[in-house]
């Protein structure tokens, strides 16, 4: 069993200037988008954090510290407007790495997880304004661990993960209002956990992960709003899966614990983003999805070392990631930028 402790086809602008090929090591050597250093942490270094996001905060919490085995408990909020960081009140419900985290209006909700020790079911709202945690209704499908967690409008929902022994494709809807659960249609794909998720225009989009110590190609978009057996659509592969050439270059997006993101209103319009991860190596490997058309390009790499279970946002229409472990289980302390219309700039 692996270590359960994790922690296209696009017209350009004229006026831009693109260069992605792929050399004789299907390496890509890309010079379209760039990774910009923000400002570093100074917390304890983890991988596997949660997090929400309030207006420009985004509310990190918990994760795995590798170093010194340690599952960690406390908050940590950063401003991207200011690029700055503030301790907030630790998480109630004990430590936990692997959890979930989404945002309905302006409370942040956590919950499931490991705490080093076992599964946790358990579900917690948290209210900025008194910097304080609430103990919801708990999830009700049994403890489990590297779910998705993401709202849609006022809903909050919990998808797939595992429980160490297998991995899930259940989807449950929680509704604040009511503090209630009620199951939703199962994706009708492969189970899997440590998948990546984006939420754009008001559906789901679930994407890579890991089944069987494999690396899952299928994937899904889930739509709340129409009936369960109408809910979900399945996307084109992201492996090379058909004789068409849309794909040919598809060799290294399938992965896990990836970190994931929105962008919108880029030079080319509204694009989600998957980088590092891992597939039995770890990734730098930075991808682009078209909502629009349904296929993928490659993009600069992160410009630092590969690793897995790092935490990808987006906030204030901006595209970040944060943290994660190396093959030695170092953790990082930087948080990282990226801005897809520039071109690659070593020295930011």
């Amino acid at each position: 069993m692996r270590n359960k402790f994790p922690f296209l086809n696009i017209l350009f602008p004229a006026l831009l200037f693109y260069s992605c090929h792929i050399n004789e090591g299907s390496v890509c050597v890309c010079q379209s988008g760039n990774w910009i250093h923000r400002a570093k942490f100074n917390g304890i270094l983890r991988s596997g954090a949660c997090a929400f996001i309030i207006g420009d905060n985004v509310y990190i919490c918990g994760g795995y510290a590798s170093s010194t085995s340690v599952t960690l408990q406390d908050c940590w909020r950063y401003n991207v407007s200011t690029d700055s960081w503030a301790q907030e009140a630790d998480m109630k419900g004990g430590a936990r790495s692997s959890a979930i985290g989404f945002n309905i209006g302006n409370k942040g909700f956590v919950g499931i997880g490991f705490n080093g020790n076992q599964l946790l079911q358990d579900f917690w709202q948290y209210d900025p304004s008194t910097n304080t945690w609430t103990q919801r209704s708990q999830f009700p499908a049994g403890g489990r661990m590297e779910a998705v967690g993401f709202s849609i409008l006022d809903k909050g929902y919990i998808a797939t993960g595992t429980d160490m022994l297998s991995n899930f494709k259940d989807l449950w809807e929680y509704d604040t209002t009511r503090n209630s659960w009620i199951k939703r249609a199962d994706l009708p794909g492969t189970q899997r956990s440590a998948a990546a998720f984006w939420v754009y225009r008001n559906k789901a989009y679930i994407v890579t992960g890991q089944n069987a110590d494999s690396a899952v190609n299928d994937f899904w978009i889930f739509d709340p709003n129409v009936p369960d057996n109408e809910s979900w659509r399945k996307l084109r592969s992201i492996s090379n899966a058909t004789a068409e050439t849309f794909d040919d270059g598809y060799t290294n997006i399938s992965r896990w614990n990836t970190a994931s993101f929105i962008i919108q209103n880029t030079a080319v319009g509204d694009r989600g983003y998957i980088t590092t991860g891992e597939n039995h190596t770890l990734y730098t490997f930075t991808w682009e999805y078209d909502f629009a058309t349904d296929l993928w390009r490659e993009l600069t790499p992160l410009e630092a070392p590969a690793r897995t279970g790092a935490l990808g946002f987006s906030a204030d229409n901006r595209g970040f990631i944060f943290g994660g472990r190396d093959d030695n289980k170092e953790s990082f302390p930087e948080i990282f930028e990226f801005h897809p219309d520039e071109v690659v700039n070593s020295n930011d």
